[in-house]
């Protein structure tokens, strides 16, 4: 890659020489060196230094052998001009060394400010989880021990073991969802995602996907099958995955009793899904950056690691789709999510 660097430099270096050798009638060589040492300092920021000390020790000795009279010779007889040339090389490699420590300066600077914004991302995630992952798991060990316990001293009836058996669902289902989401930010940031499209009845995938809903907290879920829907061709699991985060989110940052409805149109050749919530809503400033890794609102609850609409987001744009928030009327937060689909109804899909 740096060979590259030596060639540009110096095929730099003898373009402008050359415009200068042609108008050389119009302007006189002290003028040629101020242009030549103008184009080192821009070979300077933009290349590594070698290649830069090469363009100034080249720009010196064309300068003189062109330019300072007498021409065509590496021979300087007036003494001023000697003068001259040796400040021109001293000031083109000082120049060359001086840019190039200062672009260091600036990459040391810039990778020691992405290196804390990373630690500070990876301190986010990891306080998160401390509580995200650890909650369930203390649920689940703490359960089962009263459990064991109970069976053998047979305190429980059939109810309250069931109930036991319950919150260990419950956190199972919590624990699944965290680790399912670290799984699924880890494939969104190495570029493995390859949709696999597949015949769906979104209708029968967001039913299958309220039941699986374990806490709602007294919210209600609105959806009514849309039965005019063809068939959708898309990706079922990043599909899934898309809606239910975004519902958790709703469940989770949303006061109790709220409504969040989803509805499903065909549109412009896409899946159109929309979710709506009639909550506290999102100020329109996080809009954009609550898509982000580890966003999370200013005095949200505690709770989440901030990967789930980043995680919506990878998952859209995956299947070549888009997704929008918007603050609802009169108070709340709506996601549109659009995704191109190829379609069929399924009598035509029985005689394909």
């Amino acid at each position: 890659m740096q060979y590259r660097q030596y060639i540009l430099s110096t095929v730099s270096i003898l373009l402008v020489s050359v415009l200068c050798f042609i108008v050389r009638d119009s302007i006189n060589y002290k003028a040629t060196a101020l242009i030549l040492l103008f184009a080192v300092s821009v070979i300077a920021m933009l290349f590594d230094i070698f290649p830069v000390l090469l363009s100034a020790f080249l720009s010196a000795v064309i300068w003189n052998f062109f330019f300072i009279p007498p021409q065509f010779t590496l021979s300087i007889s007036d003494t001023d001009d000697l003068l001259m040339f040796f400040s021109y090389f001293f000031i083109a490699l000082l120049n060359a060394v001086l840019t190039f420590k200062i672009r260091q300066a600036e990459r040391r600077a810039r990778d020691k400010e992405e290196k804390e914004q990373t630690i500070k991302l990876y301190n986010t995630l990891l306080n998160s989880l401390s509580h995200e992952l650890r909650t369930p798991i203390a649920t689940i060990l703490g359960t089962v021990d009263a459990l064991k316990e109970a069976n053998h001293n047979h305190k429980l009836n059939f109810s309250q073991q069931m109930d036991l058996l319950n919150d260990i669902d419950i956190a199972t289902v919590r624990l699944n969802r965290q680790v399912k989401n670290i799984l699924n930010i880890n494939r969104i940031e190495s570029g493995i995602l390859k949709p696999k499209s597949d015949w769906c009845d979104i209708n029968e995938l967001i039913n299958s996907i309220l039941q699986k809903i374990k806490i709602t907290e007294g919210h209600i879920i609105s959806f009514i099958n849309n039965d005019n829907l063809p068939l959708f061709k898309l990706d079922i699991g990043f599909t899934e995955q898309i809606l239910l985060n975004i519902i958790h989110n709703a469940v989770q940052y949303t006061p109790k009793k709220s409504i969040i409805k989803i509805e499903v149109t065909y549109e412009s050749k896409s899946c159109k899904i929309v979710i709506s919530d009639n909550g506290n809503g999102i100020p329109e400033s996080e809009h954009i950056l609550i898509f982000e890794k580890f966003k999370r609102l200013p005095d949200s609850k505690a709770g989440g690691t901030g990967l789930g609409l980043s995680i919506v987001k990878g998952f859209t744009e995956a299947q070549g789709g888009t997704i929008v928030l918007e603050n609802n009327t009169p108070h709340g937060s709506i996601f549109t999510i659009k995704i191109p689909a190829e379609t069929s109804f399924i009598n035509h899909l029985k005689n394909e």
